[in-house]
């Protein structure tokens, strides 16, 4: 059972995305938020597998949420949603560590299928999408490049998964480039998630542009 909880403050919104999540079998809504504060709250209370995850709520928004959430709980993954697509909403969504970022006009079999990725550990957003989101934010200099402990834990290969999963590289495109198989590459994909204390792929490539292993395409 994948259980879920919904944060947005509209009560409308709640409820369709409520009745939605339990139509599926195996999904089961666990509990609601109004608000960001009482998001953060209830996902210590309830432990859920996934939190649907409003941007723009009262009190406390749900990027900061997000970051609360990501520090002070394990295993509980954010799917954010907003009416937004703006490129600074995605990439601080990512930063707070959030699994994934949709708009809320998304087919309702997308969003459904989305929960699934991200409760399975998955990111959501496309590797290409997070890339271009993370070049244009360091090309403008949000986020200056630093030296990183953690990368000098990684063994030469490790490195080199790490730069193309960075560039946008699927599993299957890794094991094809690499030479190995599936079960090769996830082996290092979750090496690279222990060593570089990252809840999933999204954080693996943010840690990678701002370490300054990748630099943004020119």
């Amino acid at each position: 059972m994948i259980r879920v909880l919904v944060a947005d403050d509209q009560a409308l919104l709640r409820g369709s995305f409520r009745v939605l999540v339990n139509s599926a079998p195996d999904y089961q809504v666990v509990a609601e938020a109004g608000n960001g504060a009482e998001a953060v709250e209830l996902a210590r209370r309830e432990q859920p597998d996934v939190v649907l995850m409003d941007v723009r709520m009262p009190e406390v928004d749900g990027i900061e949420a997000t970051r609360r959430i990501s520090q002070e709980t394990s295993g509980v993954r954010v799917l954010m949603l907003t009416t937004f697509d703006l490129d600074e909403y995605v990439f601080a969504a990512l930063r707070a560590g959030a699994s994934g970022f949709l708009l809320k006009d998304t087919p309702p079999a997308d969003l459904l299928s989305a929960i699934g990725v991200v409760a399975a550990g998955d990111s959501l957003l496309a590797p290409a999408i997070t890339r271009r989101l993370i070049e244009e934010f360091t090309r403008q200099g949000g986020s200056a490049q630093r030296p990183s402990r953690e990368l000098d834990l990684l063994t030469t290969r490790e490195r080199e998964v790490l730069t193309l999963v960075a560039r946008g590289l699927s599993n299957t495109e890794l094991g094809e480039h690499l030479r190995v198989s599936q079960a090769t590459v996830k082996t290092h994909i979750g090496h690279l998630l222990a060593k570089l204390h990252a809840r999933d792929r999204a954080q693996l490539v943010i840690a990678a542009y701002e370490s300054g292993l990748v630099t943004p395409a020119r």
